[in-house]
This record gives C-alpha cells, sequence and structure tokens, in this order.
C-alpha cells in the first residue's frame, strides 16, 4: 500500500486490485453457498415430501392399472413394484375383498393390514394412529398424514379400494426423509468448507496470475513519472493477452518519450550555448570596441596634434617638419599594422577562415624566416640561435605556422634584455614536434602569465608602447593553435621566457 496527498491535500489510498477481485470472488462464493445451504434447509424436506407423493401416487396407478388388468399377482408386477418399493423405501399391501393378502413388500403385513382396515372404519382416526391429516383426497385415493401413538414416527400413507373391491394401502416414512435432509444438510457444510477453502485458493493464485502484469504495469508507469526510461514491462507467459498488448505499447512509449526528452535536451542544450556564444560574442564585440577606442586614441590623438601643428605653421624649421612628418606617418603605420592584425584575429575567432593543411619542413620554414628577418635582429644587436640541420615534416597551414613563427619572434625582439640571445629548437616527441623560442631577459610576472593570450594585454604598458605593440599578436597565436588543434604555451626560465607550439608529425 502506498499513502499520498495529491495538490489538493486530500489522502490517495492505492488499493490493492489482487485482495479487492479476491475477496469479491471469495464473498460472491460464499454467499452462493450459503443461500443453497439456506434454501436445502428450509425447502429440501418440502421437495422431499413432494417427490415422495409423486412417488407413492405412480405406484399406486401401477397397481391400480395392473389390478384392472389382472397383472397383480403376475411375477413382471411384482419385480416393477418391488423395484419401486425398494428404491423409494415404500411399504405396500393389497387386500381383496376378503381380507386376504393379495401381495405385499412388507415383513410386518398384520400390521399394514390392521391400519389400512382402520383407514376405512374411521377415516380420521385410529386405535394405533394419532389422528391424520389428508393432504389429498382423488376418486380412488386418499393420500393423508399419519403419526404413530407409541413412537411418534410420521408416515405419507395412501389407501383406497380399487379394482373389484380390493384395498391398497401404500406407506412411506417421513423419518428418512428428515434423516436424509440432515445428512444432506451436514454434507453440504463440508462440502461447502472446502470448495470455500480451496476455492480461495485457486482465487487467490488466479488474481496473483491476471494481477501480476497489472502491478508490473503500475510500477513501470511510477517509474516513468518520474522519468526513469529503464523500467521495462515483461511477459511472464508465451500467451499475449491483451494486458501484454499495453504492456508492450507502455515500453514503446516509454522509449518515445525517452528519445523525445533526450531530443529536447539536445535542443536545449543547443539552445543554452547559442545563447552562450551570443552572450559571449556581444562581450567580445563590446571589449574589442573598448580596446580598439582605447588603442587607437593615443595614436590618432599624436596624428591629430601634429597635423595641426603643421597646419599652423607652428615651426618654420625644416628638420622639425620633418619630425611631425615622421611622427604622424609612425603613428599612421602602427594603426595599419595593428588594424590588419585586429582584422586577421576577427576572422580566426569567428571561423572565417580554413586552415589548408600540408605537410611541410618546419625547419626549412625557420631557417627562410631568419634570414629574412636577419636585418631586425642586427638593428637590435641580437643573437640568433638555430643549429638543427635535419629536415622534420610537420603537418599544418604553413602560412599561419610561419604567422605564429614571425609573432613568437617579435615577441622575443620586442622583449629581448640580458646577453641579448633569441635561440629557436625544433625538439622531436612521440608523433609530434615542439617549435620553441626563447629570449634572454626578465620573466614574465607569475599574475600575467594567464592573461598574455587575451587581446590588448600588455604586461608593460609602457614598454609596449615604445616599441609600438598592440597586445593582438599573441591572441593570433591562440586563434591559430586551436583552431588547428594543437598545443602551445609559455615557460618562465631565471634568464628569460620560452614560448613554443607543436604540430603532428605523421
Amino acid at each position: 500500500m502506498k499513502n499520498s496527498e495529491n495538490k489538493f491535500g486530500k489522502s490517495n489510498k492505492t488499493h490493492s486490485i489482487r485482495v479487492d477481485i479476491s475477496l469479491l470472488f471469495i464473498i460472491t462464493m460464499a454467499g452462493t453457498f450459503i443461500f443453497c445451504f439456506m434454501v436445502n434447509l428450509f425447502f429440501m424436506e418440502d421437495f422431499y415430501v413432494q417427490n415422495k407423493r409423486e412417488v407413492i401416487l405412480a405406484a399406486y396407478q401401477s397397481i391400480e392399472a395392473a389390478i384392472a388388468n389382472g397383472d397383480v399377482t403376475s411375477e413382471e408386477f411384482g419385480n416393477e413394484i418391488s423395484h419401486i418399493c425398494e428404491r423409494y423405501n415404500i411399504e405396500m399391501i393389497i387386500l381383496d375383498a376378503d381380507s386376504k393378502t393379495v401381495r405385499s413388500s412388507s415383513s410386518n403385513s398384520e400390521l399394514l393390514g390392521k391400519i389400512l382396515w382402520e383407514n376405512m372404519i374411521s377415516p380420521t382416526s385410529g386405535n394405533i394412529m394419532e389422528p391424520r391429516t389428508i393432504l389429498e383426497k382423488g376418486e380412488t385415493y386418499t393420500l393423508q398424514l399419519d403419526i404413530e401413538k407409541t413412537t411418534g414416527r410420521r408416515y405419507l400413507d395412501m389407501w383406497g379400494i380399487v379394482g373389484n373391491g380390493n384395498l391398497v394401502l401404500l406407506r412411506a416414512t417421513m423419518e428418512s426423509i428428515r434423516d436424509n435432509v440432515t445428512i444432506s444438510n451436514t454434507f453440504m457444510i463440508y462440502v461447502g468448507i472446502i470448495a470455500v477453502s480451496v476455492g480461495s485458493v485457486i482465487i487467490l493464485y488466479i488474481c496473483k496470475r491476471i494481477t501480476d502484469p497489472i502491478k508490473q504495469l503500475y510500477l513501470v508507469s511510477d517509474e516513468m513519472k518520474k522519468l526513469n526510461f529503464e523500467a521495462k514491462y515483461t511477459r511472464e507467459t508465451e500467451r499475449r493477452t491483451e494486458i501484454d498488448v499495453l504492456g508492450e505499447n507502455m515500453n514503446d512509449l516509454s522509449e518515445t518519450l525517452e528519445s523525445t526528452i533526450k531530443e529536447l535536451k539536445t535542443a536545449n542544450l543547443a539552445l543554452m550555448q547559442d545563447i552562450e556564444k551570443k552572450e559571449h560574442i556581444d562581450e567580445i564585440r563590446k571589449e574589442f570596441l573598448s580596446n580598439v577606442s582605447h588603442e587607437l586614441k593615443t595614436p590618432i590623438a599624436l596624428i591629430q596634434g601634429y597635423a595641426e601643428g603643421l597646419k599652423e605653421g607652428i615651426i618654420d624649421d625644416e628638420d622639425n617638419k620633418e619630425f611631425y612628418c615622421e611622427v604622424i606617418m609612425d603613428e599612421a603605420s602602427k594603426m595599419n599594422i595593428m588594424v590588419k592584425k585586429l582584422l586577421t584575429l576577427n576572422q580566426l575567432e569567428f571561423g572565417n577562415d580554413s586552415s589548408n593543411m600540408d605537410r611541410f619542413d618546419i625547419v626549412e620554414m625557420i631557417k627562410n624566416y631568419i634570414k629574412s628577418a636577419e636585418l631586425l635582429a642586427k638593428q637590435k644587436d641580437v643573437v640568433v640561435k638555430f643549429d638543427d640541420s635535419r629536415s622534420i615534416y610537420v603537418w599544418g597551414d604553413e602560412f599561419k605556422i610561419e604567422e605564429v613563427l614571425q609573432n613568437y619572434y617579435s615577441n622575443a625582439l620586442n622583449h629581448i634584455d640580458g646577453e641579448r640571445i633569441i635561440e629557436i629548437k625544433v625538439t622531436r616527441l612521440e608523433n609530434r614536434a615542439r617549435i620553441s623560442v626563447f629570449n634572454t631577459g626578465k620573466p614574465i610576472p607569475e599574475e600575467s602569465i594567464s592573461h598574455i593570450w587575451e587581446k590588448f594585454y600588455k604586461v608593460d604598458k609602457a614598454r609596449t608602447r615604445e616599441y609600438g605593440g598592440s597586445g593582438v599578436g599573441l591572441s593570433i597565436v591562440k586563434a591559430i593553435m586551436e583552431g588547428m588543434h594543437q598545443k602551445y604555451g609559455v615557460k618562465n626560465f631565471d634568464n628569460g621566457v620560452e614560448f613554443y607550439f607543436e604540430l603532428e608529425t605523421k
């Protein structure tokens, strides 16, 4: 049993259908038995009496016909009437007109003859019997209820005159009827108790067989209500009933609901991701506009100030004018470089620039780049070390990988210090190659390491302004490497910083 309260505060009580059905059948069966017992108790004796009356009347009519045909002494009639008397426990006597016994089925013919003559002489009372009760009176017979004075036994008698003065008496004791009724009632009680007991066990078993699938359906539906779709209905027999069909339909419904909920959850997750992506894009856009505005504000102010100075003729010296023009051109160049990098980063972050994966020699690409950037290294008095002469082939977008190398190299040049050495290495790993760019100088502060890949983030803003950095180069590296699903990172050393990235070799 399970008790609970519904939303209206009312108690919901679950009854066992097995108990309800079993009780209904047992009560019906017991009620039927009690009804039959009561009918038997109150009406069976009357039924027996009525049956005896019919049997005695039939026997009397047979005797009457035999006497009329002269067959009363025949062996055939004797056998027939003996069979009737034995079967229905009837005593019979036939007397002729001279009171001589023609045929008798009783061992005490003298007593039957005496009773017969008493009925003839005194129909209402006699010496042997108490006052009689006449039940039926015909043209040739009288059916009456007699009670013996000495013993109190009750008899059903039929007597009369047939043929040419023959006297006939048929007698059946009522005690046998009562005994039969008592025995029948007692037997019915025993049979009824056994039948109700055995029937109850059978009904309980049958109800269990019927209600077990229903209970299983209830349990499955209860689990479905909890969104547990692992519970399934299983058929216990090979016979396929309507309950089995319902169970199979519930299994199909469970699978459909599970599939639908999965689809809804997937769609909901995709929608949440889309919303998060949109919010992220909005944040990036706001941050981008804020950072671009901040980065462009200084060069625009410088360009505007120096341009106004030239226009208003503040200076007449040609060298100063040339200086003003160089400042304007230099700031414009920085702005141009920053805008190009921002456009490149924008394409990478929004997936508008797909990667073309090729197999190329990374060592050869590094050698070519070092050679092309040789002038920059000489201008800053930097020693570039790269001793690897073996060819190492890797997979990647060669143009983008060169851009990553360029950002690492330019970052190293801008932050070089101390011994002023830049060392580039290619290290072989299992199925991979790690390319690292190390420069001597100050390590990156620990609190800044997790932020250096963010757009416009600058560890040393004064120094960045000095060499015209925009804080976008490492963000481009991050976008390129994540777009190709490759590793990248940075390591601090006591005498400098190493930036690296990895590429697949197979």
